[in-house]
């Protein structure tokens, strides 16, 4: 198991370095390597299959031109998910998409029993309704509860505050409920 690991990590090394000297054929191997994972980021961010398949592309120009400034110090799929997810981000900014509304009257806040409503609705579900979120629910939702970022990073890679991602993230929660409590009727 260790020796496949290490072959594995010799393989990727050996990509980035073809990669590094504009080698297309090892440009190719690592597009076909990333591009599925790469692809599931994108469309967290994006509503539609196209868009985000259009970021997807700028994000490995993206890669492929930063490519010099990846030192080996840590996972590179993580520094890669990292470049689709601000491209995506800057897609989002460029578009208006992340005006944030605070304004959610139709969303009003109902109180869910987990023991039932959770139990009758299965994660594709989840998803499906996590992609019909508002853009900066979901862009918010999506960077604090998939990605893992903190608050304070999403405010910086969003140009809004702390108090504000916190407030898009309980909006989009209070959301996120509301669809599962309605599915469940």
């Amino acid at each position: 198991m260790e020796e496949e690991q290490s072959l594995a990590m010799n393989k990727l090394d050996s990509l980035i370095d073809g990669c590094r000297r504009r080698d297309p054929r090892a440009q190719r191997e690592l597009y076909d390597k990333l591009a599925p994972g790469m692809l599931a980021v994108c469309q967290r961010y994006m509503k539609d299959h196209e868009a985000a398949k259009d970021v997807m592309q700028d994000g490995f120009v993206t890669l492929f031109e930063k490519l010099s400034s990846f030192r080996g110090e840590g996972s590179f799929e993580g520094w890669a998910r990292r470049i689709f997810a601000n491209t995506a981000l800057m897609q989002l900014r460029r578009s208006d998409a992340l005006k944030f509304s605070d304004n959610i009257e139709d969303s009003q806040v109902m109180q869910m029993t987990q023991s039932t409503t959770l139990e009758k609705i299965g994660a594709d579900e989840i998803f499906k309704l996590i992609d019909t979120m508002p853009d900066g629910f979901r862009t918010v939702f999506n960077l604090y509860v998939i990605e893992g970022y903190t608050h304070a990073e999403i405010a910086q890679m969003l140009s809004i505050t702390e108090g504000g991602s916190r407030s898009q993230l309980s909006h989009a929660r209070s959301w996120l409920q509301n669809k599962i409590a309605a599915s469940d009727k």
